[in-house]
């Protein structure tokens, strides 16, 4: 498929530095009620189930970002919308994975291990991942330069931060948290959604006006990012509840952080803005339909888990 050669660069996503700096409030107070929730036996899958945690980190964090600049080589999208699609591959995975991860029947314990994996990496691997794989594009008359420090210190406020004092507020306050987890798990879906609406209603011309150009892209790299993690998984035979996580958390990425990155660091211009925003609107729908295809069929485990 070869996208028509367009002035994406009108495009423009109409966000004030307020809007910005609700997002990272946003995002911030997320992440720290899902921490709420995180205790260190938490990870003791790393431990007892490594394998399974190295297939889904080399799915997530090496294979994705590969698979997507060679769907870019296959389509030859807009250089921005490949930009666009690079940086969304190149963020962790998102906490509603886990959700979906349970739902869907899937290792529940592996999905919060892999999530919280990639976020404490992404301070390293978002920026890294990014400026490696986004060299590939060719964008006329511009060059395509990455801050890589500024972006590694947003990513560790957006994520690292509050889920290191999550973590702490659970330690040291076991009570208090449980208490307050619930509160906040469900405060910040309604605070995240409430602005996700808002945001998506002040920009809805700019979508309606570039729909052709993004819509079926984010699909397709959506299927690619799911299809990566169940072939990934499927290859390396890890048991079936497994393969469920990995795919789930292989397709939905972090798109509000995508979103944020894209704003602070190329002004919410051009398809980047298309594609990271309509990204964390759809990954999250494909993979709630994935889940519930899932639940309604029984895990197919490998010969050596049923033994076992």
């Amino acid at each position: 498929m070869l996208f028509l050669a367009i002035d994406l660069d009108q495009a423009v996503l109409n966000f004030s530095q307020d809007n910005i700096l609700i997002l990272k409030f946003c995002l911030g107070f997320i992440m720290y009620g899902v921490a709420l929730n995180l205790q260190i036996k938490d990870f003791r899958e790393i431990l007892v189930n490594p394998r399974s945690v190295a297939v889904g980190l080399l799915s997530q964090v090496i294979l994705l970002p590969a698979t997507t600049v060679g769907l870019i080589l296959l389509v030859n999208p807009h250089p921005s919308l490949a930009l666009g699609m690079i940086l969304v591959a190149a963020c962790p995975g998102g906490p509603l994975s886990n959700f979906i991860s349970h739902y869907s029947g899937g290792n529940a314990e592996l999905s919060v291990s892999l999530t919280t994996a990639t976020t404490l990496l992404s301070t390293l691997t978002t920026p890294f991942n990014f400026a490696f794989w986004s060299q590939m594009i060719e964008v006329p008359g511009k060059t395509v330069t990455l801050d890589f420090l500024e972006m590694a210190i947003i990513i560790l406020e957006l994520t690292i931060i509050p889920t290191f004092l999550g973590m702490l507020t659970r330690y040291r306050f076991p009570k208090f948290a449980e208490r307050i987890s619930k509160i906040f798990r469900i405060g910040s879906l309604i605070i995240f959604g409430i602005f996700i609406v808002g945001a998506f209603a002040d920009n809805v011309n700019t979508f309606v006006k570039y729909l052709y150009y993004f819509l079926l892209l984010v699909l397709g790299h959506n299927l690619v990012a799911l299809a990566t993690g169940a072939f990934t998984a499927r290859i390396f035979k890890v048991p079936g509840r497994d393969l469920r996580t990995i795919t789930i958390e292989t397709g939905i990425q972090n798109g509000s952080t995508s979103v944020l990155l894209t704003l602070t660091f190329f002004g919410g211009v051009g398809g980047m803005a298309l594609i990271v925003g309509w990204w964390a609107i759809w990954d999250m729908c494909s993979s709630l339909l994935l889940a519930f295809y899932w639940s309604k069929r029984p895990v197919k485990e490998t010969p050596k888990t049923q033994k076992a």
